[in-house]
């Protein structure tokens, strides 16, 4: 695959839009990708999701016989928002200044791009090479599990994901906990507060306890963990004291969070406290790996989570690294962009390494 077919393909991506939740959206995408590697390929095997499964497809190159270097790729993204905030269309893969601007443009369709141009490669060099596609990543990793069951028997030597990096290896990344906590109260007429409680206020008191109080941990190489109060909500009416009050809370963890989960369910104002996502921190290593030696590593860990999180479960002592093109700060952005020569560059460099897999 040339630069050319390279970006062209990119161009294809992005113009499908795979928000996600949108299963026959994501699914579609995944066909076509599979429909273009078959055009292409003289031996690529294809297996694919079950009924009932979240969508994921798997194509394969090689004679089957040796490790795998499986590219492990999500097809969904987050929803554009206010379209009218876009100076650039963001289904219209438009190309201006050496940039393909659109919506995951860098989240992660321009990884999936040089993903496909490694495989056509690895298809030409008879090498064990692997693409898996999966869906509804943004919102939890909920696709990855159904697709780390369908690598069952792959001899699996190592397993990129080609999330923006800016083209160095990423060892690792925290874990993520979101809790949905749940206050109660008493309703009452607005004009008489008093005859009430105010479940709001109960579990407003809360969030600024945490802000102090919470036993956040650090770790010397994925950093100090984090919390976020991502949603809240309350009430149904100005002139009605709240019964009832519910907040989302994203930790971003280093550790299994146990402490963290333990402290919102001790909170005496708190009636509830539901588990919506668990997904541990990755970390791996190029350790071992020869064809891997020439490429930066980056001594940081990614500021987000990836489906490695659950490959690397599925896959115990396999290295799961995270490296692939553009900047995390287009990850989500308005007007989101990928560098022309970011995806040349991420094309090259996975084309070289399948050169090199053995």
């Amino acid at each position: 695959m040339t630069e050319e077919q390279t970006v062209q393909l990119l161009q294809d991506l992005v113009r499908r839009q795979t928000d996600s939740g949108d299963h026959a959206a994501q699914e579609a995408l995944q066909g076509f990708v599979a429909d273009l590697v078959a055009a292409s390929a003289r031996n690529v095997r294809v297996r694919r999701s079950g009924p009932g499964e979240y969508p994921w497809t798997l194509l394969t190159a090689g004679a089957g016989d040796g490790p795998v270097l499986l590219f492990a790729c999500h097809v969904d993204t987050v929803p554009v928002g206010e379209p009218a905030r876009w100076s650039q269309a963001p289904f219209a893969a438009r190309i201006a200044d050496g940039r393909l601007y659109g919506r995951g443009s860098t989240d992660m369709k321009g990884g999936l791009a040089a993903a496909v141009a490694a495989l056509l490669e690895a298809d030409r060099l008879g090498r064990n090479v692997g693409l898996l596609m999966t869906a509804d990543e943004e919102i939890g990793s909920l696709g990855a599990p159904d697709a780390a069951a369908g690598l069952a028997g792959l001899d699996l030597g190592a397993v990129i994901i080609p999330e923006a990096t800016q083209n160095r290896i990423v060892l690792g990344h925290r874990g993520a906990l979101w809790l949905r906590v749940t206050a109660e109260g008493l309703a009452a007429h607005g004009s008489t507060p008093e005859r009430g409680v105010n479940a709001a206020l109960k579990l407003a008191d809360v969030l600024v306890r945490a802000g102090k109080e919470l036993p956040l941990g650090a770790d010397g190489f994925l950093g100090p963990e984090t919390w976020n109060l991502g949603t809240f909500s309350s009430g149904t009416a100005p002139n009605i004291v709240p019964d009832a009050a519910e907040a989302v809370i994203d930790m971003r963890i280093a550790g299994e969070g146990t402490t963290l989960l333990q402290w919102w369910q001790s909170q005496p104002e708190i009636s509830g406290v539901d588990v919506l996502l668990a997904l541990p921190a990755l970390r791996s290593s190029v350790d071992g790996i020869e064809a891997l030696a020439a490429v930066e590593v980056d001594s940081s860990p990614a500021p987000y989570f990836t489906d490695g999180a659950v490959l690397a479960q599925a896959a115990p002592g396999v290295p799961v690294l995270v490296w692939g093109p553009g900047s995390p700060a287009q990850m989500h952005a308005v007007d989101e962009f990928l560098e022309l020569t970011a995806l040349e560059d991420a094309s090259r460099m996975f084309r070289a390494l399948v050169g090199r897999w053995s």
